[in-house]
């Protein structure tokens, strides 16, 4: 839901980020710039335009509609404490096309194991999973000495884990 308001910077990544650290749409929305912040995969230009976007009256107004037509604004992916599992507290960010699955058959793969996917490489992933022409991505995480994996060393660590 939060990603269908068309909140500048609000991208579906940022949205599921958000999902999993507040119970429902009005608690983000809520949400002070440095409650937000607090966020993973948050900064201060989305925190910003998240809480600049609900003080317009218009907006407030399009909420009050949504809540009255009973839309469902509690968080299906809201994890009050951290999701354990092997890849707990790891960041990865996929690039480029994997030989035998899909960003969404290895992105439930690694949330499953407890890990996070983003969509932009920074100095907090852990790992780029790296696949056919991957672009940008890979060549940021060159720069900032960000392991890249590939699909093969992925499933080897699945197996491990």
């Amino acid at each position: 839901m939060l990603y269908r308001l068309g909140i500048l910077h609000v991208d579906a990544g940022v949205a599921k980020t958000l999902g999993r650290s507040f119970p429902d749409l009005e608690a983000v929305l809520a949400a002070s710039v440095n409650q937000l912040t607090e966020t993973e995969d948050v900064g201060e230009v989305i925190a910003d335009s998240i809480v600049q976007w609900y003080g317009d009256p218009r907006n407030r107004k399009l909420i009050e509609q949504l809540r009255r037509a009973a839309i469902n604004f509690k968080s299906s992916l809201y994890s009050p404490k951290a999701t354990a599992g092997p890849f707990a507290g790891k960041k990865f960010v996929l690039t480029g096309m994997l030989p035998s699955m899909t960003r969404e058959e290895a992105t439930a793969r690694i949330e499953a194991r407890g890990g996070k996917v983003s969509g932009s490489v920074s100095k907090k992933t852990d790992y780029v999973l790296a696949g056919a022409e991957a672009g940008s991505k890979l060549e940021k995480a060159q720069k900032l000495g960000v392991k890249i994996i590939d699909e093969k060393e992925f499933l080897k660590m699945i197996k491990r884990a």
